[in-house]
């Protein structure tokens, strides 16, 4: 591939709209350009993630989770080009199959969890979160247009895998979860 950007700033979208690579320009309060924000702001999350799992440990679950920043690019270039599908019903298998590894070897849910415990496992909660206003950001842009389906599950099964990713990084941390604590009723 040659060079794509020879300028960083063309000042074409300096009246507040911006160019999809079929040529096609479009707000950019768009629900697509929303979508394509918050999947590069996703795929930003994780890289951050992945460079924090630096230990011997999770270098597992980092080789697990590595890949996808290339799909979310693929789920990235989808949005920037109108019909162009890449996300696969084969990609949502391959994180429904990392799931059902990593979550064999933690104990079963008995209450809700909440973000922290580390660095690194609270990170992890943020890269869900951000992967669920993705979704549905996804969700909102496929109420008015026409998208590729299998993407909008892909997103969906992610965020699955990054909680599953928090609760494997505190198992191999050594760290304890932090259990959410329901307010106490008052007596009646």
């Amino acid at each position: 591939m040659g060079y794509r950007l020879s300028k960083l700033y063309t000042r074409t979208g300096d009246a507040g709209d911006t160019g999809l690579a079929n040529g096609q320009r479009i707000r950019k309060d768009h629900p697509r350009v929303e979508a394509m924000g918050d999947v590069d702001e996703l795929n930003s999350q994780l890289g951050l993630l992945l460079c924090q799992m630096d230990s011997d440990r999770l270098a597992p679950l980092k080789q697990a989770l590595s890949p996808i920043q290339h799909r979310l690019f693929d789920l990235g270039g989808e949005l920037a080009i109108p019909g162009h599908d890449l996300i696969e019903a084969a990609d949502v298998t391959a994180l429904e199959q990392l799931i059902d590894q990593f979550n064999a070897e933690l104990e079963p849910l008995k209450n809700f969890i909440l973000p922290g415990g580390s660095v690194l496992v609270a990170q992890a909660h943020l890269t869900r979160s951000v992967c669920r206003r993705a979704e549905r950001h996804y969700l909102t842009l496929a109420m008015e247009e026409e998208v590729n389906n299998q993407s909008a599950i892909y997103l969906n099964r992610l965020s699955d895998l990054l909680f599953v990713a928090a609760r494997t990084i505190a198992l191999l941390e050594g760290t304890a979860e932090v259990l959410w604590a329901a307010k106490p009723k008052p007596d009646a």
